[in-house]
């Protein structure tokens, strides 16, 4: 880390984003004082396709590790996984009290379940207009409009002024659940005074305002009015805000429900549980049933709108499902954004389903999607709401910062007031002023295999994307023992004393490729390449012959040489060296 803030004496907050800007997902704000320190939100990110074996990925947390005598609480915003995702693994190294809204915090659970620490979570339940403190901080929640319900921005009274964080939102003038933001709450801050804003940016490059959640029901109406077989319903598990309309228009249109995909399962009943679904129960049929009914008579909700290729929609595109088909004449709903990365998998689940005969509705071709975020012009209403001195945009790639930034300067933030940042970056905050300061040098990503606690070190992402890239090269080297005299290793003893004497000379040599090159048609090549080997055994002195790893480090330099001169391809080369 290069902090060096020498001898300051006037109060101040650093923030340090671990995650969540430069990238959609990932989203972790820390705040710290000289004794105190909070994190907003902590969320992962799933992978894109450059990154094979990768199941999910985190932020590094070793700030957090490093000062956790100071972390006074982890404070929730919404429970999408992209803000609550990684709470597990933050968990599992941190015994910190955690605060969110009841519906957050109820969607949070079955993941702490899941992983085995939801008994030692400390759970802490806050409802919009709560007041936590926390240190340095007091922190004041306030209700925003997304596309899940529950969700809060979080105004932080700390020593330098007031900080308002966004978490993820939009101005929604007719909301499902009829719960507006509280703009009196943002207004009466802007009023009183904000030091600094930190918004959410993810849609800064779309014009104009965000359409209510509610546009796209007529749209949704229309499908089902035109669909006489099996509808397929498609979204995020925690777009409950959609779910309900669904749910509404099934009863309206008198189809039963079957839902299926785990998550989507885990986060309906939850939310009906609490009060967040209004779910009829006599509509709702086990997915196992669907086929006990006719197609007509059936709405199905699933998972998968991302491609990702173990989810339901992908299952039934390859007709791999257990119990679900998608038949000639049904129609499939995408009602998700496409994220940035996803297109491929994405593209390949609709050909898919196209090949078994159903009519596709997503976002490029039917109004079947909105967005949850803000668009330009809710960014500006929330900055003339608060009328920062300083602000910094977060949520979204470099090139959704750098708008949000334009757009602060042009509702009137001066331009040196602003800062885009990006991960791993401290910014310290005084009254006064707004500078990074330095760079947190454990900052970055954790790639995760499997369970959060099996950790993926960036050389084997490395080797696996070599793998993919140009294969796997091994040589199998046979060292004969040479005694001078003619015999074999095996005709003489095994003393010590004696195999310090016996030369080691090459004899058999065996080249395996996988994935590189097809050996029935490379006879020449592989040939040469034995030949390069048996050269570089016999330029070794007899000691170094004694030494495997020598023997494998000079011949996997030679043949990596070798094939990117003759190819321009560069094979993990894994030598396996015998002696006889």
């Amino acid at each position: 880390m290069t902090k060096n803030l020498e001898d300051i004496t006037e109060a101040n907050v650093s923030i340090i984003p671990l995650g969540g800007l430069g990238e959609f997902g990932l989203n972790m704000m820390v705040y710290e004082t000289e004794d105190d320190l909070i994190v907003i939100d902590t969320g992962f990110m799933l992978p894109n396709s450059d990154m094979p074996g990768v199941d999910l990925i985190f932020p590094d947390i070793h700030y957090l590790v490093e000062r956790q005598e100071k972390v006074r609480g982890i404070l929730l915003t919404h429970g999408h996984e992209d803000h609550i995702g990684a709470l597990a693994y933050v968990l599992r190294q941190l015994d910190v009290p955690v605060y969110g809204t009841q519906l957050t915090l109820a969607i949070a659970s079955g993941r702490l379940r899941e992983y085995g620490v939801l008994g030692k979570a400390q759970l802490n339940t806050i409802a919009p207009g709560d007041t936590v403190e926390l240190g340095d901080f007091s922190a004041e929640f306030i209700h925003v409009t997304h596309s899940i319900p529950d969700s809060v921005a979080i105004a932080l009274r700390t020593p330098v002024g007031v900080i308002v964080h966004t978490g993820d939102f939009k101005f929604d003038m007719t909301p499902v659940d009829r719960k507006l933001s509280d703009v009196q709450t943002l207004a009466r801050l802007g009023a009183e005074g904000v030091l600094m804003l930190i918004s959410d940016s993810t849609n800064a490059e779309r014009p104009g305002q965000t359409p209510s959640e509610r546009s796209i029901y007529g749209s949704i109406d229309n499908i089902f009015q035109k669909t006489e077989q099996k509808l397929f319903l498609c979204t995020f598990s925690s777009s409950l805000h959609r779910i309900q309309q669904f749910i509404d228009l099934a009863n309206i249109h008198r189809r039963l429900v079957a839902v299926t995909g785990r998550s989507l399962i885990n986060n309906v009943r939850t939310a009906s549980e609490l009060g967040y679904l209004n779910v009829n129960p006599d509509y709702l049929i086990d997915a196992r049933d669907a086929s006990l009914f006719k197609p007509h008579e059936v709405v199905i909700l699933t998972t998968g709108s991302q491609g990702e290729p173990r989810s339901a929609l992908a299952l039934m595109a390859l007709d791999d499902h257990a119990f679900l088909k998608v038949e000639p004449g049904d129609t499939v709903v995408m009602s998700a954004r496409i994220i940035p990365g996803n297109e491929k998998s994405i593209g390949n689940v609709v050909n898919h389903l196209l090949r078994r005969g159903a009519k596709i509705y997503h976002e490029r071709n039917a109004d079947v999607h909105v967005s949850g975020h803000g668009s330009s012009e809710d960014l500006k209403l929330m900055l003339n709401l608060l009328q920062p001195k300083f602000f910094m945009p977060m949520h979204g790639e470099y090139q959704n910062l750098m708008r949000h930034a334009e757009l602060a300067e042009s509702v009137g933030v001066p331009s040196e007031n602003i800062k885009v940042a990006e991960d791993g970056e401290l910014i310290r905050l005084t009254p006064e002023t707004c500078e990074v300061f330095g760079r947190e040098g454990r900052s970055g990503r954790v790639l995760v295999d499997g369970k959060p606690e099996i950790e993926l070190e960036d050389i084997v992402l490395r080797d696996r994307i070599q793998l993919s890239e140009d294969g796997i090269l091994v040589p199998i080297i046979v060292l004969q023992s040479d005694t001078g005299n003619g015999k074999q290793q095996e005709d003489i003893s095994a003393d010590s004393e004696v195999l310090t004497k016996t030369g080691l000379n090459a004899g058999q040599i065996e080249i395996i490729s996988r994935g590189f090159v097809y050996m029935d048609e490379s006879e020449e090549l592989i040939e040469e390449a034995k030949e390069i080997t048996r050269r570089v055994i016999e330029n070794l002195n007899d000691e170094q012959k004694h030494e495997t790893e020598i023997v494998q480090d000079e011949i996997r330099g030679a043949l990596r040489r070798f094939f990117s001169k003759q190819m321009q391809r560069t094979p993990l080369i894994f030598p396996v060296v015998m002696r006889v």
